[in-house]
Order: C-alpha cells, then sequence, then structure tokens
C-alpha cells in the first residue's frame, strides 16, 4: 500500500464528555501506522496547539474519539483556516459526537451522532470499492462495534463509503440506508469519517487498520481518489 509520503499528523483526543477508554489503543494505532507507512505522528490533548503556526506543520488531523465541545473560538477560527487553505480532517467514531454547536465542525464530520445500542456484531456493506479506505474490505464485513445513529444522513452532500445493514444486529434506528464511513471535500480541505472505532479490540485489526489508514491518505491528499456519482 502506498504511503502517506513525508507528512505530519496531529492526533486529537480531547474529552468534555464521555470518554472512551480506547483513546489510548487508537492513538497507538495511528502512531504504529506512521512507523510502517513513513509518516511522522504526534498525538496531544491540549487545544492550545490549535493556532495557524502549530497546524500548519501537520498534512491532517485526527480527532480520535474526541467528545463535547474540545476547542475554544481562536482554536475554532485557526482549524476552519487550516482546512480552508488545504489540510485535512479524519474523524474516528465519536468525533460525531464533538463540537455540536459548532456548524463549520458540523460540515466537516457530516453528521452528528444521536444514539446507539449495545455493543454486538454488526453486516457491514461496502458501497465504494475503490477509495483507498475501502478497497481492501470484502463486500460484505462482518464486525463488531457500537453501532452508531446519526441526527442526519450525509448521502447528498458527501461519498458514501459503507453502509451498515440495520436486520444484522438489534437497536437501529436509520432505516434501510445507513450510512457509516463517507467523504468529501470542504472547503479547500478533505475530510473522512468512519463510525469504526468504540472497541480497544477494533484497533489491532488489520482491516480496521488499513481502514483507518486509508482515510488518512485520503484526507492528507496522498490518494488519488477518482470521482464518482454520490450514492443516495
Amino acid at each position: 500500500m502506498t504511503s502517506v509520503s513525508r507528512a505530519a499528523i496531529l492526533v486529537f483526543s480531547r474529552t468534555t464528555g464521555y470518554r472512551h477508554e480506547s483513546i489510548p489503543a487508537g492513538v497507538d494505532s495511528i502512531r504504529e501506522l506512521g512507523a510502517s507507512h513513513g509518516f511522522a505522528v504526534e498525538a496531544t490533548e491540549d487545544p492550545d496547539v490549535f493556532t495557524p503556526r502549530q497546524l500548519a506543520g501537520f498534512r491532517a488531523v485526527v480527532f480520535m474519539n474526541t467528545n463535547g465541545t474540545v476547542l475554544d473560538p481562536p482554536g475554532h477560527a485557526a482549524f476552519e483556516a487550516y482546512i480552508r487553505t488545504g489540510g485535512g480532517y479524519v474523524g474516528v467514531h465519536s468525533a460525531a459526537a464533538t463540537e455540536y454547536d459548532w456548524p463549520f465542525y458540523g460540515e466537516l464530520v457530516g453528521a452528528y451522532f444521536d444514539r446507539h445500542p449495545h455493543v454486538q456484531p454488526g453486516r457491514v456493506t461496502v458501497i465504494d470499492t475503490t477509495h483507498p479506505a475501502t478497497a481492501h474490505l470484502p463486500p460484505v464485513w462482518e464486525c463488531v462495534d457500537e453501532w452508531y445513529d446519526f441526527h442526519t444522513t450525509p448521502h447528498t452532500s458527501a461519498r458514501i463509503l459503507m453502509t451498515l445493514d440495520e436486520s444484522s444486529y438489534t437497536g437501529g434506528g436509520m432505516g434501510r440506508y445507513h450510512p457509516l464511513a463517507w467523504c468529501r471535500e470542504v472547503a479547500g480541505g478533505r475530510t473522512f469519517y468512519t463510525a469504526i472505532g468504540h472497541t480497544i479490540e477494533a484497533y489491532a485489526q488489520p482491516a480496521v487498520r488499513a481502514h483507518l489508514l486509508g482515510g488518512i491518505r485520503y484526507a492528507t491528499g496522498s490518494a488519488r481518489v477518482a470521482r464518482v456519482s454520490r450514492h443516495g
């Protein structure tokens, strides 16, 4: 698999709400991907890193299971400027339960978390078999996670990569079309979001790691992605 060029990735995992116990495993997985694929990784929970000068040193920022309000207004302004000058965003799992009151972040993540049932096996359908985050996956991917419902679906504004078959688990509330991972270009930058990533065990799985790596490659612009019509 092509590496993420010689780039630096920031992994941000601050929480002011629910805190996932899988955060250290998630951060370690990105560090290990960086060591294997040729990109530097810095990890922090310090919102003061979100300044124009410091963000300029990163090709993408990974919001690793962030939760709640994690940046102050100057941080909002700095991160928005970073995206508008070509920066990348990767949101993992509860990144969708972050910054509900910041409209620009809502554009980045694509959809906000609503609710979830208990952790259980589910059946994921790979919609886009060409994207670097999903090209390695089988057409139907059986895995275990905490399956999120979202307040809205991003299918009119984003490229949907995977959907969730609600008949394969109990407690789903979005119906026939349940997006699970997607990407899009926003304001000059690239964004990728995946709902996968609740459990500690997920981050040890090669399929999940390749999924995250593909999302990072997309967000940094190091992966060529053909344009396709949106799924909806």
